[in-house]
């Protein structure tokens, strides 16, 4: 059996005198793996803490944190900065506020392939402009020019996952991916990220309120509640959880048949 391409045991994240995230524990291979819960239970947070990317006046700890072997908390500043978008990509939740509003959407795609490769200006175009045809926009070179707010909302989460793709990472932590946009834009993302998932044998860990989507998307789920994992299950078998609080967001599921 293969060794896990990700490890974390016991996980904690704290401000102050608050623990945020508690004895949070996995471990996970080239597979997609859920996480869902209510706001404020801990997910983006476990999500940033993999990357180490957490805000100021946090503390983080762990008896595990590694990531294809690697221990991430002995890991120097200037070694984490070369994980993080060549092995390690994060796509956050909304364009709007994670994109450079001063910088055309293509140069910030080249700028990702040149911060992670010795490449000329050219050469980096050349692979902007392949790599946004990859996420399925159309005329990838007049959107290389246009700036972040001339591009719809479901465009510009797939800009995103352009830019977290630059660096062909083994794992990819997915924050809300879609939460911004509407049900046919939402399909039409995750689309594109499945197929990349799948063509490039990436790990994915996807991040969610919408169960019903990691329930399709994904193969296994993680449950948090009040910063811990209380329920670990196959997606396939959400339905038949049995923790009451998994349960209860079942249950709060929107339906077309029920009031």
């Amino acid at each position: 059996m293969s060794a896990p391409l990700l490890e974390v045991s016991d996980l904690a994240v704290r401000f102050g005198e608050h623990q945020a995230v508690r004895g949070v524990g996995f471990a996970m291979g080239r597979e997609r793996v859920g996480i869902v819960g209510e706001s404020g239970s801990g997910k983006s947070l476990t999500g940033r803490a993999i990357l180490r990317l957490l805000p100021t006046g946090a503390r983080l700890s762990a008896t595990r944190l590694a990531f294809a072997g690697i221990d991430l908390l002995a890991a120097g500043a200037d070694e984490m900065r070369a994980l993080r978008g060549r092995r390690l990509a994060l796509v956050l939740q909304d364009p709007k506020f994670s994109l450079n509003p001063l910088m055309p959407v293509g140069q910030q795609i080249a700028e990702a392939y040149r911060a992670h490769g010795r490449l000329s200006a050219a050469e980096a175009r050349q692979r902007t402009l392949g790599m946004l045809d990859a996420v399925r926009i159309r005329e990838p070179r007049r959107v290389h020019d246009l700036y972040p707010h001339e591009i719809s909302g479901g465009m510009g989460q797939r800009v995103m996952i352009a830019m977290m793709l630059a660096g062909d990472p083994d794992l990819l932590i997915a924050d809300e991916p879609t939460s911004a946009l509407d049900v046919t834009v939402q399909a039409q993302v995750l689309a594109v990220l499945d197929e990349q998932v799948s063509r490039r044998d990436m790990g994915l860990i996807l991040i969610s309120h919408d169960l019903d989507l990691v329930a399709r998307f994904c193969d296994r789920v993680l449950v948090m509640e009040r910063g811990i994992i209380v329920e670990t299950l196959a997606a396939a078998a959400l339905d038949e959880a049995q923790h009451p609080y998994t349960r209860r967001l079942l249950a709060a599921r929107p339906r077309l048949a029920a009031p």
